[in-house]
């Protein structure tokens, strides 16, 4: 069985475990949230069965505090009775965060199944939490002790950058295996002609895809960055066409679009300045609970060489978007300090160069002139995308 207690369509890890253990031949109970549809390769195998847990949206009758603990008590039955349900597992394997009630509900059904628990750790749902609550609140404090606490009795662990295994070992006695994330198959560069069906797709719902001129061509399909000659399908990139910078986000504290907005800012002033650069089609992606918030201070930008859309791209499109982009930006930054954007590997798998904020780890993954560009603050991005 693999677990999270989160939505499965936006748990690539977690498919990508599942994926593996179907190719081996294990028969795997992927178990989560039905919210986003997983990836195709997940739905088409036919060693991979989809156990859904019910989906709590939240109570909003009284204080948070009340709210926060009967979802937590609502939760623990739900996935305690999902997992239950299923045929008995040898392993139990479980994304950690989120961890509460899951840790402690696994470890209960380990108890029943008589099946080994292995936790992969992602980050610490903790330092998570802190950023909203701050790292003295009494959740935040109580969520650091149950996470030590039941984390100990799991039989196997694994976590994504050695610096988090050093952290599980010094601080909680927990011995884990690093196991790096690498990109999935389909992460690769989008051949032109699959560039331009793409572009054509979005350009039916956001403008930043549709073409800017006319064609000199009649029979030419346009969209900002590609045209096809309709008579025998040859697809060319529309001459002057703007530049396709792309980032991911699940809209969260621990990344902070701003410093990309103010960037932009910079950028749009080099231009006007006099400097040769090409107009830029700013894309972030993503679903979470601060994208309505940033739409906003999108909203209140006037650029005339920049534009900028959020789109939530079906899980197929994605990888052909990244391997069609000219540049990534990641600004994602660790809770802990300790995990890595999985985006940035994501980007790395579509030879797409990558800016990344900087933070303690990401020399595991980023290493500056070397395979990507390392900013601090909103000036260094701003001059690397003058780069």
């Amino acid at each position: 069985c693999v677990a999270v207690l989160g939505d499965l369509g936006r748990s690539p890890r977690m498919q990508y475990h599942a994926l593996s253990l179907a190719r081996h031949g294990r028969g795997v109970a992927l178990l989560g949230y039905l919210r986003d549809r997983p990836h195709g390769d997940v739905l088409r195998s036919g060693n991979i069965r989809l156990v859904p847990v019910a989906d709590l949206r939240g109570l909003r009758v009284g204080p948070k505090l009340l709210q926060y603990v009967i979802k937590v008590i609502v939760q623990a039955i739900q996935l305690l009775y999902t997992m239950l349900k299923i045929d008995q597992p040898s392993y139990i394997l479980l994304q950690n965060p989120p961890g509460l009630p899951s840790i402690a509900v696994a470890w209960v059904a380990c108890l029943f199944w008589r099946s080994k628990l292995i936790i992969d750790w992602h980050n610490y749902g903790y330092t998570i939490m802190s950023l909203s609550h701050g790292r003295n609140h009494p959740l935040v404090q109580i969520a650091k002790w149950y996470e030590k606490l039941f984390g100990r009795l799991s039989d196997y662990n694994l976590c994504v950058t050695n610096a988090m295994k050093e952290d599980l070992w010094v601080n909680c006695n927990i011995k884990a295996v690093t196991l790096y994330d690498k990109p999935a198959s389909y992460f690769k560069e989008t051949p032109l002609e699959l560039q331009h069906q793409l572009y054509m797709k979005l350009a039916k719902d956001y403008e930043p895809f549709k073409p800017r001129t006319e064609s000199v061509s009649s029979n030419a399909e346009m969209s900002a960055f590609t045209e096809m000659d309709e008579k025998n399908g040859h697809v060319i990139k529309t001459r002057g066409r703007p530049a396709l910078l792309i980032s991911s986000t699940s809209w969260t504290e621990d990344e902070d679009f701003s410093v990309l907005l103010k960037a932009l800012e910079d950028y749009e002033r080099y231009i006007n300045e006099g400097v040769k650069l090409p107009s830029l089609v700013c894309v972030i992606t993503g679903k979470g609970p601060l994208k309505d918030y940033y739409n906003r201070l999108i909203n209140k930008l006037h650029f005339k060489h920049i534009q900028i859309c959020t789109p939530w791209l079906e899980a197929e499109d994605y990888p052909l978007l990244l391997g069609s982009a000219d540049l990534g930006v990641c600004l994602h930054k660790s809770s802990s300090g300790l995990d890595l954007p999985m985006k940035v590997v994501d980007m790395f798998g579509c030879c797409l160069p990558v800016c990344a904020i900087h933070f303690e780890c990401l020399h595991e993954l980023v290493k500056h002139n070397e395979n990507g560009l390392i900013f601090r603050d909103s000036n260094e991005l701003a001059e690397q995308l003058k780069v």
